[in-house]
């Protein structure tokens, strides 16, 4: 069976209590081999358990963070919290971090500063960066550029920019993901925009709880769904799936320096 990597899951959290396994079980038959569990929501809790996920599974992996809309309650528990897992040898990177100027939670000069501080904790341990980046991409830019984030590894997770800020993050040698968003009826641009991105520079998620694929769109996300999404994104990139899923797989590898299995 063709081999899928989620790049981006939320399957640790509190929407999976009651079916995780079942929910695990339907990715392997889907043929999700692998997955990264995105420990970055709300407070420091959600770190700890991303990373307790992915010490009892060999094929989950975690990365650690604050989104932006949390970052204004930040403490320095917190940040120690962060320090202390982001050298976890099950934490293969930080994030999500970024700017979010579509909802603003956090005031913006905090989002920055979050965001430059994430990045250098990033190069303190040697990991790549998971970026959440919502109608803030020329900001987000700037910061990446500043913080030499190319240096490190760079997703821009669930991709929702222009075609033209596709093509600028991958001119900067960022992976650029995509999720169910990609397979809506109003997402032209974003279908637009895949093969503007180098085929050893796109990644697949599902994001879940969220962003269910058509045509799974309005129930809860899941692993398994992937399928969906890599099946347009292979479309859009004139690729045969089977071809897709070996290269997202492999670029996923890569960017977060696992070994191919």
């Amino acid at each position: 069976m063709t081999q899928l990597f989620d790049s981006h899951a939320h399957v640790d959290g509190p929407e999976f209590e009651a079916d995780r396994d079942a929910v695990m079980t339907r990715a392997r038959e889907a043929g999700v081999t692998r997955m990264v569990v995105i420990g970055a929501v709300g407070d420091p809790s959600s770190a700890e358990r991303a990373v307790a996920f992915a010490e009892r599974d060999p094929n989950v992996w975690a990365t650690v963070a604050t989104h932006p809309h949390d970052v204004e309650k930040m403490t320095d528990e917190w940040w120690a919290t962060h320090e202390r897992l982001a050298r976890h040898p099950r934490v293969v990177a930080i994030g999500e971090t970024g700017l979010d100027y579509y909802y603003d939670h956090s005031p913006r000069d905090l989002q920055k500063q979050a965001f430059r501080r994430f990045l250098e904790l990033a190069h303190a341990v040697g990991k790549p960066v998971v970026c959440h980046i919502r109608d803030a991409h020329e900001d987000a830019r700037a910061i990446l550029r500043e913080g030499r984030a190319a240096d490190l590894g760079c997703v821009i997770h669930c991709f929702t920019g222009t075609p033209d800020d596709a093509r600028e993050y991958a001119a900067m040698g960022c992976y650029v993901s995509f999720s169910g968003i990609v397979t809506y009826k109003t997402a032209q641009p974003l279908r637009d925009a895949v093969p503007l991105v180098p085929h050893d520079r796109i990644l697949i998620e599902t994001d879940c709880p969220y962003l269910a694929p058509v045509p799974m769109r309005g129930k809860r996300n899941e692993p398994a769904f992937v399928r969906h999404t890599a099946e347009v994104v292979a479309q859009c990139a004139g690729l045969d799936f089977a071809d897709l899923a070996r290269i997202t797989t492999e670029n996923a590898n890569r960017v977060y320096r696992l070994a191919n299995g």
